[in-house]
């Protein structure tokens, strides 16, 4: 399992890719990958979005979100469980969040990787600040 939060773009699909090639997800004992990628979207509640500044409680949110695979895993039975959440200034399109995880089975992949993302996205410790036209900004109330 590997959870890290990062203050700098990444490329999911290669660290999914550097992940799997560390042998970390039990290559043979896998039958199923379900993953997620998280992008900035340049819109939210009706308004143009331009930015985002993501802020975090390092060191809570990293625990926040072991437990939060930790139970995937017992859940779901998984093999293994990647995170990898950006924090700081965003931009539209870039990448937020990658969830990967590997079980035997399909079914236990999919509920897993929901699992992870539906608490990530409820219960973790982010603020989300956006950055909308006219130089206006807002911190956002919920999740969307």
């Amino acid at each position: 399992m590997k959870i890290e939060i990062r203050d700098q773009p990444f490329d999911p699909w290669q660290e999914l890719s550097s992940y799997q090639q560390t042998g970390s997800t039990a290559a043979s004992s896998y039958g199923a990958t379900a993953l997620f990628v998280g992008t900035m979207r340049d819109f939210n509640e009706g308004d143009r979005v331009h930015g985002m500044t993501l802020e975090h409680y390092p060191g809570m949110t990293e625990k926040h979100l072991e437990a939060i695979c930790h139970n995937a895993i017992d859940r779901c039975n998984l093999l293994d469980a990647l995170v990898i959440h950006r924090v700081g200034p965003i931009e539209p399109g870039e990448p937020i969040v990658l969830v990967a995880v590997w079980s035997a089975h399909r079914a236990a992949a999919f509920d897993a990787c929901r699992l992870i993302m539906d608490d990530l996205k409820s219960r973790a410790p982010f603020w989300k600040k956006e950055e909308l036209d006219e130089g206006k900004v807002r911190w956002v109330d919920h999740n969307t």
